[in-house]
């Protein structure tokens, strides 16, 4: 069990930057890879991780590297996560749009907007004084050692310096084992949406919210 926890107790996290892309894209797309695909993928071959990959670049918005943690260990991200507030969500929404017609054109752009705009109805964006955590990714050789423990401990503390008190995730149905991890950090679920969304390229499970207030007391090491 020592050899476990270690893991998570030596990972270090730290803001991103441009050049943690290539480690940290896809443990963002592993995040939700379905309905990803079922957004970003297009039926021509568009690449769901090479949109996310030029959106973390970028900077700006919900994929940019602006708005995501990473944790390091010997060296390499294995880690990563975001947090926000209902206060990013027209300048999230301004950068999706031109992120997404400058990736796919006039012609494809609009059929992912619509199809982004739809998945907002099963995993809504924050509101009211929410700290929202998505694209929560841990290398597959770690999970399970206390790296995502740790990953959400770092993201509460910066929800705490942001002055607020509660966080929220959504989880899909089809992942018991990160909403069991949840559970045990102490978040309940406050709904769920059902989702009938698919298409040839994914499919988008229901999901549920879940919550957790925070309490003012940092959970990081003095």
């Amino acid at each position: 069990m020592a050899d476990m926890a270690g893991a998570g107790q030596r990972v270090r996290f730290r803001p991103a930057m441009p050049g943690d892309a290539a480690a940290a894209v896809p443990l963002i797309y592993s995040s939700g890879p379905a309905a990803f695909d079922y957004v970003f993928a297009t039926a021509r071959g568009g690449d769901a991780q090479a949109f996310l990959h030029r959106c973390f670049i970028d900077g700006a918005g919900e994929f940019g590297w602006r708005n995501h943690a990473v944790g390091v260990l010997d060296g390499r991200v294995v880690a990563v996560g975001a947090g926000y507030g209902a206060d990013r969500k027209w300048p999230f929404t301004l950068a999706a749009a031109r992120q997404i017609l400058g990736h796919y054109g006039a012609g494809a752009g609009p059929g992912v907007i619509a199809r982004g705009l739809r998945v907002e109805a099963v995993i809504r964006p924050p509101d009211g004084d929410m700290h929202y955590l998505a694209h929560l990714g841990v290398a597959p050789a770690l999970r399970g050692q206390g790296v995502g423990r740790a990953l959400i401990d770092w993201l509460a503390d910066a929800a705490r310096e942001a002055g607020r008190r509660r966080l929220a995730l959504d989880v899909s149905t089809s992942n018991p084992r990160a909403e069991a991890l949840y559970r045990r950090l102490g978040f309940i679920v406050v709904g769920e949406r059902r989702s009938r969304l698919a298409n040839g390229q994914g499919r988008v499970a229901d999901h549920r919210r879940m919550e957790r207030r925070l309490d003012a007391v940092s959970a990081r090491p003095p």
